[in-house]
């Protein structure tokens, strides 16, 4: 533990991960998260609309906030009071771990702020909803999501620094939330996906499959040198335990792998589960895409969702081009 109002990247990492696990899965999961983009009402009636009282509220504590003359990371909750939306967060955090897995917020105030003020915003508004933390081992608390440039040829390239497609995968933090600024002149979609329906599917079509994902995979680990030590771990991507099934996935990294001196070649049927499991995701009607603007944030749980990124077109003023605010959160 680095501080306490955040977690350490390992910490944060070990605390995802342990998952209690009972047994394989071999019935479909009942549950408010197994849902289908073609299903839930229009994003614009599940999302929630500040109040102007609201809007006030954190302008107020975000100026309180910033007049303590502390570092981002160094605020607390106490520094950024919310007794108004403080009942809703409580709403939210409970549709992350026990309702759809997802929540959008809108009306953040954001055209009111400068950078570092919408910094402060969410940064705050992460230690009202849960714990935050690293987001690599650099010590990154508050991402960037912003085309850098970064070479996308690159094995190791962080693709949330390009304007590329972004495949399907978890993040390792209970929730993974972004705050929009800036949207793209063109493309630069949310797409998102529960993770229990792909498995209900994926259990109904290929059961032999389905039971694969209770098997551990290996997954690469991008932040360490090619054949290093550490570079590679086991991970189980489904565990199952009191009737709720949570789901790592990461398809980049899974096949990414073989990269390795030291790893084999996928064996055929874990070739298979990836490329069934990607494909049922990818089907009109099992996802959903979000257009998110200037002032949304999305919260999205990484035990019951995998999400992804079209790829986009920015805008040639710099001042303008896409950036979005990340937030990984402990519950």
């Amino acid at each position: 533990m680095s501080n306490s109002s955040y977690l350490s990247f390992i910490d944060q990492a070990m605390h995802y991960f342990d998952r209690p696990h009972e047994m394989t899965a071999t019935r479909p999961v009942v549950s408010a998260a197994a849902w289908r983009g073609d299903e839930l009402p229009p994003l614009a009636e599940m999302a929630y609309y500040l109040s102007a009282a609201e809007q006030e509220e954190l302008l107020a504590a975000v100026a309180r906030a910033r007049a303590t003359g502390l570092a981002t990371r160094e605020l607390t909750a106490a520094h950024f009071p919310l007794p108004l939306l403080a009942d809703r967060v409580a709403q939210w955090r409970r549709q992350l771990a026990d309702g759809l897995g997802f929540q959008v917020v809108r009306g953040i105030p954001v055209e009111r702020w400068s950078q570092g003020e919408a910094e402060i915003f969410f940064w705050c508004f992460g230690l009202h909803c849960g714990t935050p933390g690293e987001q690599n081992p650099d010590g990154d608390l508050l991402g960037h999501v912003i085309d850098t440039g970064a070479a996308q040829q690159d094995a190791a390239a962080r693709l949330y620094k390009t304007a590329a497609h972004i495949d399907y995968h978890c993040d390792a933090a209970d929730v993974v939330g972004l705050l929009c600024l800036k949207k793209a002149r063109r493309g630069g979609q949310s797409r998102i996906v529960s993770s229990v329906t792909i498995f209900n599917e994926l259990l109904r079509r290929e059961p032999e499959l389905a039971a694969r994902l209770f098997e551990p995979v290996l997954l690469d680990i991008r932040d360490r040198e090619v054949n290093s030590p550490g570079s590679t771990l086991p991970v189980q991507p489904c565990c199952y335990a009191g009737g709720k099934l949570r789901t790592f996935y990461h398809a980049d990294y899974f096949r990414s792998v073989v990269r390795h001196a030291d790893v084999p070649a996928l064996d055929s049927q874990l070739q298979a589960l990836l490329d069934c499991y990607e494909a049922i995701a990818l089907e009109p009607g099992i996802y959903l895409d979000m257009d998110l603007q200037p002032g949304d944030i999305q919260l999205l749980s990484n035990h019951s969702i995998l999400h992804a990124r079209t790829d986009y077109e920015d805008h040639d003023d710099p001042a303008e081009r896409r950036h979005l605010l990340r937030l990984w959160l402990s519950l």
